[in-house]
């Protein structure tokens, strides 16, 4: 068995070179944890003078990797499957206009995460949290609810448009128009609860958005 001071004398032996860029490089490591500690920490901990000063440099550093959040254990538990779901109405080549069947896109994105063992924050938090502050900043009757509202409505066409426009223009087809709800799904209570509830989905739809050049892609065409 190796001890602890064959290992000494093995780091002795190395050239002064090596020997420096080892401790430069744990160095390196020591303060790049300490840093992430610091960040977490005052993310998490309550309001204070240096959190206030520099709340903008630690959001730009937690969020969207290190999101954290306590939905899972209280004081509420999601008991609820949301899905974002998105069609469009397309003109083709021919003049003709129809509408395309709904996608799934958080199915999408679940399908991308599975049997993944480091998947995304993008591909787990974009679509949930865009249609989060949609639905935060709209009434009841779909009607943006100020500046945030316009805002919501921009980013889900962007996301939208991002993720299907070269599917949906593949024929030569030009998008003119876009849809988005969202389906609601209570989660089923387990096997020994006696609960009762409905596995109706219920359906928030949408307006129909008009897609402008500044919803697509960078370079896409949108003929």
């Amino acid at each position: 068995m190796q001890s602890y001071g064959d290992e000494t004398r093995s780091v002795a032996a190395l050239s002064l070179p090596s020997r420096i860029v080892i401790g430069v490089a744990a160095c390196a490591v020591a303060v790049a944890v300490a840093i992430h500690l610091a960040m977490m920490f005052l993310h998490v901990a309550p309001s204070n003078t240096l959190s206030k000063q520099q709340g903008a440099l630690i959001s730009d550093y937690v969020y969207p990797e290190y999101e954290q959040n306590w939905k899972l254990f209280a004081p509420n538990p999601l008991q609820q499957n949301i899905a974002v779901q998105v069609r469009a109405q397309l003109r083709t080549e021919d003049g003709t206009a129809r509408n395309t069947g709904w996608t799934d896109l958080t199915a999408r994105d679940g399908q991308a995460i599975r049997h993944n063992l480091v998947p995304s924050h993008t591909q787990q938090n974009q679509l949930r949290r865009g249609w989060e502050l949609l639905v935060n900043s709209h009434d009841a009757q779909n009607r943006a609810v100020g500046p945030r509202g316009q805002l919501a409505e921009r980013y889900i066409r962007r996301i939208v448009m991002l993720r299907m426009s070269q599917e949906w223009t593949s024929g030569g087809a030009r998008v003119q128009q876009i849809q988005v709800r969202s389906q609601t799904t209570p989660v089923s209570p387990p096997p020994w609860s006696a609960e009762k509830i409905s596995d109706k989905p219920v359906y928030r739809v949408l307006p129909w958005w008009q897609v402008t050049a500044k919803d697509l892609p960078e370079g896409a065409k949108n003929q």
